[in-house]
């Protein structure tokens, strides 16, 4: 499928990848431009599901294409989108300012007084996703290898981080993100001299292997003790795989018997999103809600930005 007038991605670099099929290849577009190639994931259960319908993640799509010189005051519980406005010009506002402003915006919306607001900045300085994309590829070619659902994959190298080799404040650093004591559990070097987790490959690996050995068998069991039938490739699932991933497996379980899910897996999520258990609170909700923006937005930048598209054979 041939894109007119689209500019090329000359900083891809030709991906060999392995012979090693798994039936995640029926889920990968390549990606071409010119003689270069990559593989990505693709987003069809995104629109398939309705997931783009919600208001969750249609604004951390609307955050992570702004400016953060701008904010979006938005009700905390639902993420409704109520005004955008610059930053500096809410900063000015004393605080007896800002709650009437809020005041003000609850009334003109039919808001309940009760409700949170909150001024979320933007942060496309943050998800540079243009930087990112060209890695994509090889983490979905070292999950494969690890035999683990490249879905993962793409999906952290999206959200943590994204082409920045940033040590967070709990401690987490590399691509994807790893605790020190998890770098070491599955062979990685992490000292004062060295940290290994800046290696892209290794990091790949340990992380693949966190998820294998921990995070996936985790999210079986907790669905498992809701008796909600599921498929471990829909996206219900891997959202809360990731929830996992981030949060830790006993967060994760306190939340969901909180919630005393009866339903759907996609109704699970959608009720993570507006609950809080043990240490899941407002940035674990988030997580997933982040995951779904940032595979709306590889969506877009695909089609909108590479020369030729394909699906991969699955053969």
């Amino acid at each position: 499928m041939k894109k007119r007038g689209l500019i090329g991605l000359g900083s891809l670099l030709l991906l060999p990848f392995s012979p090693f099929t798994q039936t995640w290849e029926k889920e990968q577009l390549e990606v071409k431009t010119k003689n270069q190639l990559t593989r990505v994931m693709h987003s069809d259960a995104l629109f398939q599901e309705r997931w783009v319908s919600l208001p969750q993640p249609q604004f951390w799509r609307k955050i992570m294409l702004l400016s953060p010189d701008s904010c979006i005051i938005n009700v905390a519980r639902t993420r409704e989108i109520l005004e955008t406005l610059s930053y500096s010009e809410w900063i000015k506002k004393t605080e007896a300012e800002k709650s009437v402003y809020k005041l003000t915006l609850k009334e003109r919306f039919g808001i309940d007084s009760s409700e949170a607001l909150f001024v979320t900045t933007g942060k496309r300085d943050f998800y540079r996703f243009h930087e990112v994309f060209p890695t994509l590829g090889n983490g979905i070619k070292a999950f494969e290898e690890n035999t683990v659902d490249p879905w993962y994959a793409q999906a952290i190298l999206l959200i943590e981080s994204p082409a920045q080799l940033k040590k967070s404040v709990s401690g987490a650093y590399g691509a994807f993100q790893l605790m020190p004591e998890v770098a070491k559990r599955y062979g990685l070097k992490v000292s004062a001299t060295i940290d290994e987790r800046a290696n892209f490959t290794k990091s790949a690996y340990a992380a693949s292997q966190l998820l294998k050995q921990s995070c996936i068998p985790s999210a079986r069991k907790i669905l498992n003790e809701t008796g909600i039938r599921y498929d471990e490739n829909e996206l219900g699932f891997r959202l809360l795989v990731m929830h996992v991933y981030h949060a830790g497996a006993g967060n994760v379980a306190a939340v969901v018997r909180k919630i005393n899910p009866k339903a759907s897996v996609m109704d699970l999520i959608q009720n993570m999103w507006i609950t809080t258990a043990a240490s899941f609170g407002n940035n674990s909700q988030n997580y997933s809600q982040l995951a779904l923006a940032a595979q709306w937005l590889l969506h877009d930048y695909v089609y909108s930005t590479c020369d030729e598209i394909s699906p991969c054979s699955g053969k």
